[in-house]
């Protein structure tokens, strides 16, 4: 099974690919990190249920190696372009302005090699802006001490601390995190958050 038939069918099966936004209270940091008048890459937009969200003032480009999903993104009025996101982006250099990667690092073998092909196609002072799973968060160590896999997902291939982002985006400047999502984060975000959500500059 290619890479394709296989996020097609993971979409399908878990997903329905893609027509909702996991975590919306990533939404409202994407679009202060983005802001308007940009052209924008999101990479992995699947059908574009959050990428629509910051299609009102910018041209997006929305990257994915799903066809079918990308059909339902082009409908929404986004760009599409099929590849793979652990191949060399299809763009120029300094080709964005803005790139987003929602809910993509953790399905990459070498999430870095994307991280230098996003500071390639960004324009200097660019933004980077995205999220991962909190994979350490609460419930995900419980899951572990149980003897269980701390997540679900069999396409996540990698785990992120705060730490872990910080390290990867050790090429950009200005860095910022926040903690989003789940009925508990009011409590303690760092431990309780879904989603660990980063913005960062393309020095």
């Amino acid at each position: 099974m290619s890479l394709q038939e296989r996020y097609e069918e993971h979409h399908r099966e878990r997903r329905d690919e893609g027509d909702f936004v996991f975590v919306p209270e990533r939404i409202p940091l994407f679009l202060a990190a983005i802001g308007r008048g940009k052209r924008v890459l999101d990479l992995g937009c699947r059908s574009g249920a959050l990428t629509q969200h910051f299609l009102d003032g910018n041209s997006v480009v929305g990257l994915d190696v799903d066809a079918a999903a990308l059909e339902k993104a082009a409908a929404r009025g986004i760009e599409p372009v099929q590849a793979n996101v652990e191949e060399p982006l299809p763009f120029d250099d300094a080709a964005f302005e803005a790139v987003v990667a929602g809910e993509l690092f953790e399905h990459l073998q070498f999430p870095d090699a994307l991280v230098a092909e996003i500071r390639r196609v960004l324009v200097p002072g660019g933004v980077l802006v995205g999220s991962v799973p909190n994979a350490f968060r609460i419930q995900s160590r419980l899951h572990f001490l149980r003897g269980r896999p701390p997540e679900d997902d069999p396409t996540h291939l990698r785990m992120f601390s705060p730490r872990g982002l910080h390290e990867l985006l050790a090429g950009f400047d200005r860095v910022e995190l926040s903690y989003v999502g789940g009925r508990y984060a009011r409590l303690h975000a760092r431990l309780f958050a879904r989603d660990l959500v980063f913005s960062a500059v393309r020095s």
